[in-house]
């Protein structure tokens, strides 16, 4: 199902402005329509959530992103698309899992090459720890999903073990109809024989 292509290059922004950082956000009231969101931790210059969001316009969308040049980018791409499914947000990923999402607000989690942080001394620094997969599960409605994928192994073997170690998810496969909408990072990854490490997590009900 597409979205509906109603939203031209000049009309407003899909970047939504967070007033209050000291407040949850209203995330069933940023779209037109109330269905369920997914959220992308990290979507660069959008090139996996803007196919993803164009594929399934019965579901909400909204990417994460903190530099400012990327944000804009995929704004440009998604009003192009007349992606009005989207909505797009500038602030740190740890800070709005961890306190502006509403419990059992989201339906999905992408988290694609983040940053792997490769030294040692800053792998308190990565996104996928154990904190993370608490704040996930309050945030994800039952049977909610977490999709992974990272070039880097030693970063996707922490997630793993985190993942793995928690009572709270299950590992579950990623379908080829999600593994096929790629990011650009990934691409050219993989053209470098790089090949790309995915992982997959339901939340259990109850």
């Amino acid at each position: 199902m597409n979205a509906d292509k109603s939203i031209a290059v000049d009309d407003p922004s899909l970047i939504f402005p967070i007033k209050d950082i000291l407040k949850p956000l209203p995330v069933p009231t940023m779209f037109p329509r109330e269905q369920p969101v997914e959220l992308e931790l990290g979507s660069g210059d959008g090139s996996f959530l803007v196919n993803h969001a164009e594929c399934h316009g019965d579901r909400n969308f909204l990417a994460v992103e903190r530099l400012l040049g990327r944000v804009r980018k995929l704004d440009r791409k998604g009003r192009r698309r007349g992606l009005n499914n989207l909505r797009i947000l500038r602030i740190e990923a740890h800070y709005l899992v961890d306190y502006l999402l509403e419990p059992e607000c989201l339906e999905a989690i992408h988290v694609y090459f983040p940053d792997p942080w490769p030294k040692k001394r800053h792998h308190k620094n990565r996104l996928i720890n154990e904190r993370f997969v608490k704040s996930a599960a309050r945030v994800l409605r039952s049977d909610g999903m977490v999709w992974l994928r990272t070039d880097d192994a030693d970063y996707f073997e922490q997630m793993t073990e985190v993942f793995g170690a928690s009572d709270l998810f299950t590992a579950a496969e990623t379908p080829e109809t999600l593994s096929s909408i790629t990011t650009d990072f990934e691409a050219a990854f993989n053209r470098r024989g790089i090949p790309t490490l995915r992982s997959a997590y339901q939340l259990c009900a109850g």
